[in-house]
């Protein structure tokens, strides 16, 4: 009978938080019966949900709508670069459908127009976790849409609109079907985690015996009780992290923050309209590492924003000297259409000074990252099994985030599964990764 399915092609590309939307259109057609297919050709559709953030990303979404259309006709297109819908019928008129992120229902329907849902109570069966893009051992939980921000660079409020969060109780309920169905850690993603609830007034929703505020430190606290290791991203320094990190000092929520600083110039800070008193992290800094001082700091940085001054550009490598950060990304500057930064007026950051600026930041941080990789040796720390060898397997310690942050490479006399978390001594060290035997 579920050869008689209708079967659809997914493409998913884009941030964590797109890749939450991907789970939830995927959950919607397994719910009603699709099959999904690991190849476009043969596919009844093809769902392509795009990233519009950067012209690169947008380049590579219209590639793959491009490659969609050559194997198959039917192509719906989504995600944020389906909030500018001409610029990909420009490009793709043949695509099927266009919509903008998070409109589920509009995907949805462009589904049914090409291939029409089954009707069948065998085929009607999703697990109670959903579908997942992710490995079985770990998942991403969204817990808002959207920002109120207006950083100069950035044009997701126009994309994905302003802060919306969710109620406290179903972001809980999630959480806790992931646990149930097995997932060791689960990653909370948004936009501004840190202003979680601020939209909803911090109000309150029942959660077993008690009510639960919509509020960062309530909900950090609620997920640390239900057992998965929880990892916070995309967390801005405002005061009130302080009493979050403080959290991390006993239970599930590890010692670990995604903070985007960006930048450390004042005067660059100012051009991107920063939240959070950026001027002051570094006091941020050292009064999280006071509270939980096996804290570990992960941050990504633009270099060669416009106005960018071989002087703002040492402000930033004597600021990375200064906070020692774990983990770092940079990225050279894009202009992004529709973004404020092009209307600033400021000069523009040659490319070539770009890429010299990017390798001395990264150099400068490699030799940070080393020293700090170096002081664990002889550690003993707990590590979450992704990937298994003949003789021990690959996993990621409690300061390393899936695909974004360096790996543990175990050697054990016992056989590993992907989602063991097995206690390791570490032996050997470079700037990124760690290696060392299961006790």
């Amino acid at each position: 009978m579920s050869s008689a399915a209708p079967r659809i092609s997914f493409v998913s590309l884009g941030c964590p938080k797109a890749l939450v939307d991907s789970e939830r259109i995927l959950t919607r057609l397994r719910a009603e019966g699709y099959e999904l297919s690991k190849a476009h050709a043969g596919a009844d559709a093809v769902i392509v949900n795009t990233c519009g953030f950067l012209d690169s990303a947008k380049a590579e979404s219209l590639a793959a709508i491009g490659a969609a259309l050559k194997e198959n006709g039917r192509v719906i297109v989504t995600g944020c670069m389906g909030a500018e819908p001409n610029a990909i019928r420009e490009v793709h008129p043949q695509v099927s459908a266009v919509t903008g992120p998070q409109d589920y229902e509009s995907v949805m329907a462009a589904v049914h127009e090409a291939a029409p849902a089954p009707h069948s109570p065998y085929l009607d069966l999703i697990p109670e976790q959903g579908v997942k893009l992710t490995p079985r051992h770990y998942a991403y939980l969204k817990i808002s849409e959207g920002c109120d921000h207006s950083c100069t660079f950035c044009i997701i409020p126009k994309l994905r609109g302003t802060l919306a969060s969710r109620p406290a109780a179903e972001v809980l309920r999630e959480a806790e079907k992931l646990a149930r169905a097995g997932v060791k850690e689960i990653l909370v993603v948004s936009q501004d985690t840190s202003a979680y609830g601020l939209d909803l007034g911090y109000s309150t929703s029942p959660w077993g015996e008690a009510q639960v505020a919509a509020r960062f430190f309530d909900i950090a606290r609620e997920l640390g009780r239900l057992g998965p290791w929880i990892r916070l991203h995309y967390v801005y320094p405002y005061p009130h992290v302080d009493e979050v990190v403080a959290l991390m000092n006993s239970g599930g929520l590890l010692p670990y923050l995604d903070v985007p600083f960006q930048h450390a110039s004042p005067k660059v800070l100012k051009a991107m309209r920063r939240p959070g008193n950026q001027v002051k992290t570094l006091d941020r800094i050292r009064a999280w590492r006071k509270i939980t001082p096996d804290l570990t700091i992960r941050s990504t940085f633009i270099v060669g924003f416009p106005g960018e001054t071989e002087e703002d550009f040492q402000i930033l490598l004597d600021w990375l000297d200064e906070a020692k950060l774990d983990r770092v990304g940079a990225f050279k500057y894009e202009p992004v259409r529709g973004a404020r930064a092009n209307d600033l007026g400021l000069e523009p950051v040659p490319e070539e000074i770009k890429e010299s600026r990017w390798r001395r930041f990264m150099e400068k941080q490699s030799a940070i990252s080393a020293a700090k990789q170096k002081a664990k040796i002889g550690r003993r720390l707990s590590v979450l099994i992704d990937e298994t060898t003949p003789h021990g397997g690959t996993g990621r310690s409690k300061g390393d985030a899936p695909q974004i942050d360096g790996a543990v490479h175990v050697t054990s006399r016992r056989p590993l599964r992907p989602g063991d978390i097995v206690s390791v001594k570490i032996e050997r060290a470079d700037a990124y990764d760690l290696a060392g035997t299961a006790a």
